[in-house]
């Protein structure tokens, strides 16, 4: 059985957090990181508002990252071993036939804007943050390339809202988590969530 989760959200709501704890505890799990796939920064255009449009779908090399969830689709023993991710005594003896239960987590900011990745989620959740909490978060991150001056109010923010609305009107099937409850909650709820799935669908 495979299964496909999606955890979308604001910029520093905890997404990657909660994916690395579902990492731990999901069986035959692995994971496509959306900001693996973000272009050079040479390869970002400069938009009107006069900053290097990051939190566009155009930064991100959409077509790269359907092609490794299609290469998971199709064989995620493969996927696994070639990612690094320890498989179960089950799954190792199912070899290629791909019996057990096969876990992939799609975690990123826009991955419920893209409509080629839409139709592949099997549970869509999606942590929000309001306004202050998230600049004050995102005030204390550290990037490869750091945020220039009036970054997030200029054009993260208004992306963030953008796409919000973008996401809400082409995908009906998404949970919301509140990102200012304490992280194990957020994750108590999500995993007994992808429980419940996985024992409707043996």
């Amino acid at each position: 059985m495979k299964f496909i989760i999606g955890i979308g959200g604001v910029t520093n709501g905890g997404k990657t957090t909660l994916t690395n704890k579902l990492l731990r505890t999901l069986p035959n799990c692995c994971v496509v990181h959306q900001d693996d796939f973000f272009k050079k920064p040479d390869q970002i255009e400069v938009g009107e508002d006069g900053f290097r449009q990051w939190d566009v779908i155009s930064a991100l090399d959409m077509e790269a990252m359907v092609s490794t969830v299609k290469g998971w689709q199709e064989n995620p023993i493969k996927f696994a071993r070639s990612h690094g991710v320890s498989l179960s005594p089950e799954a190792e003896e199912c070899g290629s036939d791909q019996k057990g239960i096969h876990i992939l987590i799609v975690e990123g900011f826009l991955i419920y804007n893209y409509k080629p990745l839409i139709d592949v989620y099997d549970r869509c959740f999606y942590i929000s943050l309001p306004y202050e909490e998230c600049k004050t978060r995102r005030s204390t991150r550290t990037y490869t390339v750091p945020d220039p001056p009036g970054l997030f109010d200029g054009h993260v923010w208004p992306m963030y809202l953008k796409h919000r609305k973008q996401m809400e009107s082409q995908c009906d099937r998404i949970e919301y988590l509140d990102g200012m409850m304490p992280k194990d909650d957020i994750y108590s709820v999500v995993f007994e969530s992808i429980q419940n799935t996985l024992l409707n669908n043996l």
